[in-house]
């Protein structure tokens, strides 16, 4: 090849040393003969391995390379820029000794000449300076701490590696030393059963030489075939193939198969009950008698709504079947399509089913238990209900029982909440009190009271006598059927007079025993502590006859009196035990609310583990704050608490929402007439449940036909964020009754321009929404008469337009003022005078008997002899009463 030659010619220059390639590729032709005389030239390429050379000399061959593997490579020449020291030109070539320098500086050519590197010796310190020296000397005791350190730090690794493999070795070994005793306990435990059993097989075998092993089942129809064959064999003949006895289990053997069929010579044959019923099946079909399917009736369960399709399901029933009778009835429904329980109970019937009718509201029963027996019931504590009109003195009353102040403590001097006490007296006995506001806009908590209670006492002042609440605290009493009881207090005042008052209270059917009634008064003083003692024996004596007792030892059940959102404890409840005993970790259902119990607090603020009947405790633990006056009960599981609440959630939302109600023709015209009427959205945040809910309903009772309060959102606790953004976008005013708004709704309704009113008093927060609904009234307008003119003649003006020349027959008429156009007693036009002259002078007023010039605005449509009424009109600014 040409290898060589192009090689040879390809020598450097003597100054340079340019890089070549050498060719790849070498190709040829090589001619392929085929069989039939075919033959085909094809391209053979052969290609070598790419080596590149430096400056003059160039690379050896392939096959040099291969026939002398282990020929020393040559040296390069050294750079011409920079000249190596000898130390780093040595390790280029190992298999030869290393050359020195100035050899390999002569070995090229090319090179410039270069001064020789300086070898590695104390030479090269002598040209350093001083300072140069004490920085290396430096550099060199760094560098040997440094070392020295990790020296250390290998050394310390090294040591807890050991510590760790030799902690792992030990641990090892110890498992295997505790497996193996463990196997070998297991290995002598199964020895010495094995043994004991070789034992006891020995000492049965013993006892039990002689007994004879019983032959099975099959041994036996064998040795009876071989005694029944002995004749006929000792005869000649052959014994014929007997049938094998056919068992009971065989006519259990499952599906017949083709292989049981041929192996089994007995075969599968039907039952005599098969045979039977294939004959009468025969015979009835000769005879023309078909069997009509057996109607089954099945028991229906119905619920309040059903569709079709369902009702079909339950009844095994075509759904077409059902769409059918309900066409009979005139009733056309799809398969989907919702029918009342009423219609499906008709439907049923008539297919012949039962029914059985449930509602959904069956989940709350077995909620509130069976009766008590009168075995199980122990005497309780009377749960006595203060009630009475309002600055009467019943917290007063309780506070000398008690021996506290609470009524120092509420806003305004008057109870908005009701609380609940528990009394121990000096004679060991105990009385639970409900204090119940007085005011007006508190007439479902007074009726809550009277529910939970077992006695009334009804506290009357000697100075005031029988007032409103008075009275509407006696209709309670009598609607609950519960015995009363009249404190008369305040007679320690001058003018108390307690005669006049049982006098006032025989008016309302209340009689005293002075008058020969049933119903005990006790006259008394709250503030002075007169008469107290008399009153406790009177409320003992009472509750002695009622024979008051209840069961502690079940499930406790109760009524909540009161409800809040405290900020630090959640929602609190509190609640009156009746019956059973309460204890700490009970799941309650509290109307559409449940939760675990997680404390309970007394009324002296003391936390208990249980509570009894006749015991006010605070309940921790609620989802959130129930309605005051709800059911309190103790369930089994948080699944039947879950069931029970999202069943009363449920039927709270249908009726806010109003849910499959119709409206009837009464119905729109009311809400057509509640379109044109003024509302004041409002939101109120009350500090407990029953106060929220007065407010609620005194706001109602405030509105008229033309405004009224409507409620947007009432709740318990702090205003919070979300309030701000409801009043927000409905433009409302948030009360906050005893609460406060905390700092980030503050900042929110100040952006918002939300306004935040707070009340701690009712009687404030009632007149300034009736002040609000009083400004939102349309004003009235009241007309005063000011006299009547009559047209005399109707004169054109040019630039004036008709002037209408009047005389004034009654009263006067003044410029400026509301005229109405009488024609034939009928008004024609209704507006005000633009002109009244009197010769030709404009005028203020014309008296009655003189004549004028009037002129309309904007009406030219006057006639000789109509009567123009003139009259002012005062605009009244109304009130709610």
């Amino acid at each position: 090849m040409t290898d060589q030659a192009d090689t040879s010619e390809r020598k450097p220059k003597a100054g340079g040393k340019t890089l070549s390639l050498k060719r790849t590729v070498e190709s040829g032709h090589v001619r392929q003969n085929f069989s039939h005389g075919r033959s085909k030239s094809v391209v053979v390429e052969k290609k070598k391995k790419r080596t590149l050379k430096t400056g003059g000399e160039a690379a050896p061959a392939p096959a040099e390379e291969k026939a002398k593997p282990a020929a020393a490579k040559p040296v390069p020449e050294a750079a011409p820029e920079v000249a190596k020291p000898a130390a780093e030109v040595a390790p280029v070539a190992p298999a030869a000794p290393a050359a020195p320098a100035a050899s390999v500086a002569r070995a090229a050519p090319a090179a410039p000449e270069k001064k020789p590197a300086r070898p590695r010796s104390g030479v090269v310190l002598r040209t350093l300076t001083e300072e140069e020296k004490a920085a290396r000397a430096q550099a060199l005791d760094s560098a040997r701490e440094r070392e020295g350190e990790d020296r250390r730090r290998a050394e310390e690794e090294a040591r807890r590696f050991a510590e760790e493999d030799e902690r792992r070795e030990r641990e090892r070994s110890a498992a295997a030393a505790r497996a193996a005793e463990e196997t070998a306990r297991l290995a002598a435990e199964q020895e010495a059963r094995t043994r004991s059993a070789e034992d006891t097989k020995r000492r049965s075998g013993a006892e039990e030489p002689a007994a004879p092993a019983r032959p099975s089942g099959k041994e036996l129809a064998a040795e009876e075939a071989d005694e029944e064959d002995k004749p006929k064999r000792s005869a000649g003949h052959a014994a014929p193939k007997q049938p094998a006895v056919r068992r009971s289990e065989d006519r259990r053997r499952g599906k017949l198969t083709i292989t049981k069929a041929f192996d089994d010579d007995s075969g599968r044959q039907r039952s005599l009950a098969s045979m039977r019923r294939r004959v009468e099946r025969e015979r009835k079909k000769h005879m023309g008698i078909q069997d009509a399917p057996q109607k089954i009736v099945r028991e229906v369960v119905i619920p309040e709504i059903i569709t079709i399709q369902e009702l079909a399901n339950r009844m095994a029933e075509r759904a077409v079947d059902v769409m059918k009778i309900l066409m009979k009835q005139g009733i056309m429904l799809k398969i989907t399509d919702v029918i009342d329980s009423d219609t499906a109970q008709l439907v049923a019937e008539e297919l012949g089913h039962s029914v059985k009718r449930v509602a959904e509201s069956d989940v709350e029963e077995g909620l509130v238990g069976e009766a008590d027996t009168d075995e199980a019931k122990l005497p309780r504590a009377p749960v006595v209900t203060v009630m009475g009109h309002v600055d009467h003195g019943k917290t007063s009353l309780l506070d000398a029982l008690r021996k506290t102040d609470v009524a120092a403590g509420e806003a305004g001097g008057i109870t908005q909440h009701i609380g609940a006490y528990q009394v121990n007296l000096s004679s060991g006995e105990s009385i639970t009190f409900l204090d119940t506001p007085g005011h007006a806009a508190f007439t479902s908590m007074r009726a809550r009271g009277a529910k939970a209670t077992d006695i009334v006492v009804l506290v009357v002042a000697a100075d005031d006598g029988v007032m409103p609440q008075t009275i509407e605290a006696i209709s309670h009493a009598k609607a609950a059927g519960v015995p009363m009881i009249v404190a008369i207090n305040k007679m320690d005042k001058p003018d108390a007079d307690p005669t006049r008052v049982k006098n006032e209270l025989l008016q309302h059917e209340v009689v005293v025993e002075d008058f020969g009634g049933d119903v005990l008064a006790v006259p008394i003083s709250a503030k002075t502590g007169l008469g107290l003692d008399k009153l406790e024996e009177t409320i003992l004596l009472q509750a002695e006859l009622l024979d008051i007792r209840a069961n502690p030892d079940r499930l406790a059940e109760g009524i909540v009196v009161e409800a809040k959102l405290d900020r630090g404890r959640g929602p609190v409840g509190t609640v009156l035990v009746q019956r059973g005993t309460l204890h700490v970790g009970d799941i309650i259902v509290a109307g559409a609310e449940w939760g675990r119990v997680r404390a309970l607090i007394n009324d002296r603020g003391e936390n208990v583990q249980s509570a009894g009947p006749s015991q006010p405790v605070e309940v921790l633990g609620l989802g959130g704050a129930p309605e005051a006056g709800d059911i309190m009960s103790v369930v089994e599981s948080e699944g039947r608490a879950r069931e029970v609440t999202d069943y009363r959630q449920r039927v709270q939302r249908d009726k806010r929402v109003g849910t499959g109600n119709r409206t009837s023709l009464d119905q729109m015209l009311s809400q057509l007439r509640e379109q044109d009427r003024k509302e004041l959205p409002i939101v109120v945040k009350a500090d407990v449940q029953g106060s929220a809910e007065a407010i609620v309903q005194a706001l109602e009772k405030l509105g008229t036909d033309e405004v009224t309060a409507r409620v947007l959102h009432v709740g318990v606790g702090g205003v919070t964020e979300s309030d701000i953004t409801l009043a927000t976008a409905s433009n409302a005013p948030i009360i906050g009754f005893n609460v406060r708004a905390n700092a980030q709704a503050r900042d929110a309704a100040r952006q918002a321009g939300v306004e935040i009113r707070y009340y701690s008093v009712i009687y404030d927060l009632v007149d300034d929404i009736k002040a609000a609904l009083s400004g939102m009234l349309s004003p009235e307008l009241r007309e005063t008469f000011l006299g009547n003119a009559e047209i005399l003649e109707i004169f054109n003006i040019s630039k004036t337009g008709k002037v209408a020349g009047c005389r004034v027959t009654e009263g006067v008429v003044r410029r400026g003022s509301h005229v109405r156009l009488i024609r034939d007693d009928v008004v024609i036009h209704e507006g005000k005078l633009s002109t009244l002259k009197r010769f030709k002078d404009e005028v203020k007023e014309v008296q009655s008997g003189q004549e004028c010039g009037m002129a309309f605005e904007g009406y030219q449509d006057m006639r000789k002899g109509d009567v123009i009424e003139c009259f002012d009109v005062e605009v009244v600014k109304r009130s709610l009463d």
